[in-house]
């Protein structure tokens, strides 16, 4: 088995800063793929509800002629 001389033991300086660089990359193409994702779904979200208005108002047409 190895024997660590004291003070030797944990990690340096650079990995910390390197694993800490990798987490801050990684979050920032979360972060946008998460913005792109809403963007994505309020256009959705804006035409199911355009949809919706045209047939509220072809119903009320529809029910007013009859």
């Amino acid at each position: 088995m190895k024997k660590f001389a004291k003070g030797k033991v944990g990690f340096t300086l650079i990995e910390m800063v390197l694993v800490i660089a990798l987490i801050v990359i990684l979050a920032s193409f979360f972060v946008f793929a998460y913005t792109s994702f809403l963007n994505k779904a309020n256009t959705a979200k804006e035409t199911v509800e355009a949809h919706n208005s045209v047939l509220t108002s072809m119903n009320s047409g529809i029910d007013a002629a009859a």
